[in-house]
């Protein structure tokens, strides 16, 4: 079948499975590779077989799916497992999986821009067909990008397991617990002393329980005008909110809103892979980070993602 040039063009409905044609260049063991860097991962599960599993919540109602390569037809069989398996309720988990994995980016376009630059280009050819795998909820990312400050990624792997696990919901199925992100009407209500007992700081239970309250008032969502109408105007919405800051904020930009110039500079695997790739004494200083992301400039995301697989070399 013909390359999809977007999802209305990449899925086709079989009964209670839907196919869903990905764009090329895709590596699904690349994405595989990058979603099982942590055993502590909660919010899907890939099998020895490398299927993934993941509950969704569609229409406000768990789907559990399981998403399958078929490499020959260049494309991914989402099958549901658990729950309505209507058509409408396969097209949202296909859009869905289609923002998660970045299969709308125009990767070709970042490529012929990195197969220039002596930093990249090896990176490039190494992780051929990688997209940045994304957080498609924006409550979601934002709690992640707080739960992930000043921090170690193997604790705030922990801390996430813990808060979804406390207040998320779950389905099981054939033996397995799985877990679906908590609501941001149930943190809500929370208060931060709620919060505390599964060893997050006040500050951070504060800002994960002020940024819930936005989402659930309906005053913070993903269609929001001042999150749509450019990056500069996103990164004002973001950090006007308490414990945002310009590193969660470009976190989230990159991850959900899907904004390839979002750079958080601050980030300690950004200067852990940069100072591994140039053989710096020290880790890079910010004006150090600026001069060589500056060939990137609208693709700092892009960069920043291939960096980060990197530590994994």
């Amino acid at each position: 079948m013909p390359l999809p040039s977007s999802i209305d063009d990449a899925i086709v409905l079989d009964g209670d499975s839907v196919f869903l044609a990905h764009p090329m260049p895709f590596s699904y063991p690349e994405t595989l590779g990058y979603l099982t860097r942590s055993n502590e991962e909660v919010l899907h599960r890939v099998t020895d077989d490398g299927r993934i599993l993941k509950l969704l919540r569609i229409k406000d109602l768990p789907l559990l799916v399981e998403l399958a390569h078929e490499p020959d037809r260049d494309g991914l069989r989402i099958r549901c497992l658990s729950g309505s398996c209507a058509s409408e309720r396969l097209r949202e988990a296909a859009g869905y999986v289609w923002d998660w994995f970045g299969l709308d980016a125009d990767v070709e376009a970042f490529y012929r821009m990195a197969a220039r630059d002596p930093v990249l280009s090896p990176l490039i050819l190494r992780h051929s067909g990688l997209r940045i795998v994304g957080v498609p909820d924006l409550f979601e990312a934002l709690c992640w990008s707080i739960i992930g400050q000043q921090i170690t990624l193997s604790f705030a792997y922990q801390l996430k397991k813990r808060f979804v696990q406390t207040y998320g919901d779950s389905l099981e199925y054939e033996g397995e617990r799985f877990w679906s992100f908590p609501d941001p009407a149930v943190i809500a209500r929370l208060s931060a002393d709620d919060l505390r007992p599964l060893q997050f700081s006040r500050n951070k239970a504060n800002f994960l329980i002020g940024v819930a309250r936005e989402v659930a008032a309906g005053t913070l969502n993903k269609a929001q005008p001042e999150l749509r109408g450019g990056f500069d105007a996103a990164v004002v919405r973001l950090t006007a909110l308490h414990g945002i800051g310009p590193w969660s904020a470009n976190y989230a930009l990159m991850r959900c809103l899907r904004y390839p110039e979002a750079f958080p500079i601050q980030d300690a695997g950004i200067h852990q892979a940069v100072r591994k790739l140039l053989n710096l004494d020290a880790k890079p200083t910010l004006a150090q980070l600026r001069e060589l992301y500056a060939p990137w400039a609208g693709w700092e995301a892009f960069a920043t993602f291939y960096l980060w697989r990197s530590l994994s070399d």
